[in-house]
């Protein structure tokens, strides 16, 4: 079967492209790569099953490239990611996250695609709107431009389903981490703190770092997206998360065990548009998906830094380009 995921350079979306193939599917990935990392799809390309689309999103090109891909599912996973990035410019963000939306939408439904699988924003959808963990039936109250512009592409794509038939599920993701998150990204808060405490860095958290974020591990999410594009219903959102809670201050301890570092974060004001406290109950997609999370966030979070570690090692070893033996790096690879 053939199947497009947008942002499929990404760090969910190239753990998603490498799920689809070994699920035995042809994978046409559409990115503009602004933030995702052509690194990531270096297995995928070489299997002769992923093709790579760059383009934007909200391009004239995105409607061809779609036709040409003539895929049956498509997983839209392109965004701007970045909560204080569309409080500092929710213009730019409203044009990927809605605006790109739309195209995207468009373009499926021009393609006769069957199905659109849609990563919306469970930690910002729902803003500040209640008792913890928050079900699908929980009011849209979004603090940010960010959130705002997930809620609205939500309704956009269910627009497109009435009109044009077009079916689509949401997924509303709560936060993701794993092999592959970007530390420099502002969601990649795991990330960034194993980044900093391996490296030497100051570690920096925001407000008294009491802030609460439900923390889903990268394979489980992915697992999510496509039991939803097999089982999910048309216009249908399913909250993903564990339904767990932890601080700011608890996740720095967890990885700075993991790393083995001792380190006193430096607290720094709070900002706009982050929401005090985050965690999603996933009762619907157990019950229409059969999806439950299976990694705890002490075992996830030893494996991100362990990818993190591993990547640095490799990263640091150079050769000539006329050896031709591999004995350093396999050495190198050995002590992994």
């Amino acid at each position: 079967m053939d199947v497009v995921v947008t942002g499929g350079a990404g760090f969910i979306g190239s753990t998603l492209v490498d799920r689809l193939l070994g699920d035995g599917h042809r994978v046409h990935v559409m990115d503009n790569f602004s933030s995702g990392c052509r690194q990531n799809l270096a297995a995928a390309e070489s299997s002769g099953m992923c093709t790579v689309f760059e383009l934007d999103i909200n391009g004239p090109e995105l409607a061809s490239a779609m036709a040409a891909a003539s895929p049956e599912i498509v997983f839209h996973l392109a965004a701007q990611v970045g909560v204080h990035t569309s409080v500092n410019d929710p213009l730019a963000d409203a044009a990927v996250n809605v605006l790109g939306t739309i195209n995207v939408a468009q373009a499926a439904s021009g393609a006769g695609v069957r199905k659109v699988v849609f990563a919306s924003s469970g930690g910002a959808i729902y803003g500040n709107a209640g008792a913890l963990p928050l079900g699908e039936n929980a009011p849209s109250q979004p603090i940010s431009p960010y959130g705002a512009g997930k809620a609205a592409a939500e309704v956009y794509l269910n627009t497109y389903g009435t009109m044009h038939g077009l079916n689509c599920s949401h997924v509303a993701l709560s936060n993701t981490y794993g092999p592959r998150q970007d530390h420099r990204a502002e969601a990649g808060v795991v990330a960034a703190f194993a980044d900093a405490l391996l490296t030497g860095k100051p570690t920096r958290l925001f407000g008294d770092g009491s802030n609460t974020r439900d923390y889903v591990y990268v394979d489980d999410v992915v697992d999510a997206l496509v039991r939803t594009a097999i089982r999910g219903r048309a216009g249908a959102r399913y909250n993903i998360g564990t339904g767990e809670q932890t601080t700011d201050r608890e996740l720095h301890a967890i990885v700075a065990e993991v790393v083995g570092a001792r380190d006193a974060p430096e607290f720094v004001p709070a900002r706009l548009g982050d929401v005090r406290a985050s965690a999603l109950d996933a009762s619907a997609a157990y019950r229409d998906l059969g999806w439950t999370p299976r990694m705890c966030l002490a075992e996830g979070v030893r494996r991100t830094i362990a990818h993190i570690s591993q990547q640095a090692v490799i990263s640091s070893v150079s050769f000539p380009a006329q050896v031709q033996d591999d004995q350093a790096l396999a050495h190198a690879t050995a002590r992994l």
